[in-house]
């Protein structure tokens, strides 16, 4: 299966830069430009193994995900549940590491395409287009994590 990663050195704690990987509603809008919508369903409020979360994107497409592995503040995975008819398969993840002072993160995704006689150059352009929007999403949220009033706000919402 084909796989695209991006990585970005972040100069905030991995506690922090993971907690805020995995924001969700109003304030994930707020760093992420790929999203429309994104929430915990199944009356889940917060992020761990086993709990659904449904996204919409900017172009409309919704895929409802599972948390297949939830390790704060070093690792989360992520697989398709449903999702856009020319995903065969669909994961993704996040991995921190303490780096320099700061946090090397970085975010993967794996997919397939189907139909089966459309798969190679599917792959090949979804490959390009994955590449593409993970580089996008990854550069928005290092620069978020650089915005000390968008870091001073999710510290705010985080505190009891």
């Amino acid at each position: 299966m084909p796989q695209v990663r991006a990585e970005r050195l972040i100069r905030l704690d991995p506690e922090t830069v993971f907690a805020l990987s995995q924001t969700t509603g109003a304030f994930r809008l707020k760093w992420d430009p790929f999203i429309s919508a994104q929430g915990f369903l199944n009356g889940a409020t917060s992020a761990g193994k086993g709990v659904r979360t449904r996204t919409v994107s900017r172009l409309g497409l919704v895929m409802v995900s599972e948390y297949v592995s939830y390790s704060p503040p070093r690792n989360v995975g992520m697989t398709m549940v449903s999702g856009p008819w020319f995903f065969g398969k669909f994961g993704g993840g996040w991995r921190f590491t303490a780096d320099d002072g700061g946090t090397r993160a970085v975010w993967k995704y794996t997919f397939s395409c189907r139909p089966a006689w459309l798969r190679p150059a599917a792959e090949r352009l979804g490959a390009w287009l994955l590449g593409r929007e993970i580089t996008t999403r990854i550069d928005a949220f290092a620069r978020a994590c650089e915005d000390p009033a968008l870091v001073a706000e999710f510290r705010a919402r985080q505190a009891p």
